[in-house]
Formats: C-alpha cells, sequence, structure tokens
C-alpha cells in the first residue's frame, strides 16, 4: 500500500522542516496529551510512550476528519508520524522550563556535562504503530551565568526540552555530538524514513 502524503500530529515548525527536507509530503494534525512523566519513568520509555500516543490521537483525528468530509478513499488510508523527544541528565528527564529560573538551573547543570538526547517516532498504519527511538549524546562547554542570562532573554529556550535549541543560538554551547543532529532537533531522518518507507510514503518528491 502507498500513501500520497502523512499526517505529521506535531505543530513543531522544526519537524515540519525536517520533513520537507527529506521531500515528503505532509499534513499537519493538532493533538495533545498528557506530558507528564510518570514515577521511575525511564527517559527511553517516557518518549516512547508520548510518541506512540500522540500518533494514535492524531489517527484517531484523521479518521474522524476524513470521515466528516465524505472524502472518496478510505478513512485512515495516509499514515501518522508523531515525535517526542527528551533531554536527560543522569537518568532525570529535562523537559521543557516551567519559568526563567528553571531554565537557568537547566542550562547550569548541563554546563560542562555530556547529556543524552531521545527522540521517538511513531508511526501509526491500520496495520497498527511501530516506533523507533535515536539516542544521541551532546557534550556541552561551560556555560557562565550572564551567558546562561543572555541566551534565556533571546526566547529561544522557553518552549525546548532541555532549554535549548542545537539548531539556534545554542548551537555555540555545542562542543560534541555523538548521534543524529537531527534526532537532537527532534526528528531523526534516518529512523523516519526506515519507519515512513515501510509505510508506503514516499520521499525525495
Amino acid at each position: 500500500m502507498t500513501a500520497d502524503f502523512v499526517y505529521l500530529a506535531s505543530a513543531s515548525p522544526r519537524r515540519r522542516a525536517l520533513l520537507e527536507q527529506i521531500g515528503v509530503h505532509f499534513q499537519v494534525l493538532g493533538v495533545a496529551v498528557d506530558e507528564s512523566v510518570r514515577p521511575e519513568e525511564a527517559p527511553p520509555e517516557y518518549v516512547t510512550r508520548l510518541a506512540e500516543a500522540k500518533a494514535g490521537a492524531g489517527w484517531k483525528l484523521s479518521c474522524e476528519t476524513v470521515r466528516a468530509g465524505g472524502a472518496a478513499r478510505a478513512a485512515g488510508n495516509s499514515p501518522v508520524l508523531a515525535a517526542d523527544t527528551a533531554v536527560a541528565l543522569d537518568g532525570t528527564i529535562l523537559g521543557k522550563p516551567a519559568h526563567r529560573e528553571d531554565a537557568l538551573d537547566m542550562l547550569r547543570r548541563l554546563s560542562g556535562r555530556t547529556h543524552e538526547v531521545l527522540t521517538a517516532i511513531a508511526v501509526v498504519t491500520a496495520r497498527g504503530v511501530e516506533s523507533r527511538v535515536s539516542r544521541s549524546e551532546v557534550t556541552f562547554r561551560a556555560i557562565s551565568h550572564l551567558e546562561a542570562h543572555a541566551y534565556w532573554d533571546t526566547g529561544e529556550p522557553c518552549d525546548k526540552a532541555g532549554a535549548y535549541a542545537i539548531q539556534g543560538r545554542a548551537a555555540v554551547f555545542v562542543a560534541d555530538l555523538r548521534g543524529s543532529y537531527s534526532g537532537v532537533m527532534g526528528l531523526p531522518l534516518y529512523e523516519t524514513a526506515e519507519l515512513l518507507g515501510a509505510a508506503g510514503v514516499a520521499r525525495w518528491i
């Protein structure tokens, strides 16, 4: 079975740009799930659970949209792609900062350290859900107190896991990266292309 496009269950402009980079046609679906971390939940299990929950919510929404629109094609013919990213330091998940002091504390903890970035992707089709997890190690140089404050003032850390965006101004903090740059951005393209290919979604078009 082939699909003309994939539904992207994410509002992230970075994920849209990455899909465009590999020539995948997509339509955005807005979904909302509870992103709270469960007690004793490990980072890989956390991102996988959320990616699969977002993809499942997107699948349900896409089927409802098709039925409501009276489309000729069968409901659920197009796969749904979702992803979730977490920054983990010493096994602790650093989510999106709640406020300025939270972001500054995250940057202080990441300063001069190596942390892990995990991004799970999930694709739902009529056959069910398939998921993968990309793991990368990012090492930050030392970040001064003044730099952390200046970075917060750019507005970039506000809605980013770990309070930074590797593709943005925080690139100057990165001393070393082992793994997937696109995975750290929020959509690992190797794993994404693998799952979308299995779901019959074309790329480079």
